[in-house]
């Protein structure tokens, strides 16, 4: 994926985000929730921007992005793909499906495919513990899975 290029449009966009919040620095969390509703994730120059916006240090932004996991600095694909490993997904394999989706997409946790379809992370728990193991691919949850089953699915996102 190329390096994201902050140009003016982006800059008019993320003056407005912040103004829409009254450039309030109690209001970052929202503010950068918004910008990465519109920009998909939040490289460095966003957050050196929204701080330039709040008159607040890129430390103090850098610090709530990198704290809370919600936040990504790094792009997802059109298909974000997340892999439950909780307690029942991960006794039910969930191990195995991560290695399967990482030999299928050719690519590790935390990475974007070359074409930017597909995106790779793990979470916790979704709460769809009776189905384990689980994965959500979008908002569209996958349970009962097992790892012959990854590449019919991968193929219907294609």
């Amino acid at each position: 994926m190329k390096k994201f290029e902050l140009n003016d449009c982006h800059k008019k966009t993320i003056k407005e985000i912040c103004e829409s919040f009254g450039n309030k620095r109690s209001e970052l969390i929202n503010i950068l929730h918004t910008t990465q509703e519109h920009f998909g994730y939040l490289p460095e120059s966003v957050q050196l921007e929204i701080a330039l916006n709040l008159k607040i240090s890129l430390a103090s932004v850098y610090g709530v992005v990198t704290f809370y996991s919600f936040f990504t600095m790094i792009p997802k694909g059109k298909y974000p793909i997340s892999v439950c490993l909780g307690t029942a997904c991960y006794v039910r394999g969930a191990e195995k499906i991560v290695e399967t989706l990482e030999k299928e997409l050719k690519i590790k946790v935390g990475q974007v495919t070359e074409d930017g379809k597909f995106s790779l992370d793990c979470l916790r728990c979704i709460g769809a513990c009776g189905l384990a193991p689980v994965m959500m691919i979008g908002e569209e949850v996958h349970g009962r899975l097992e790892p012959e089953m990854i590449s019919d699915i991968i193929k219907k996102y294609e």
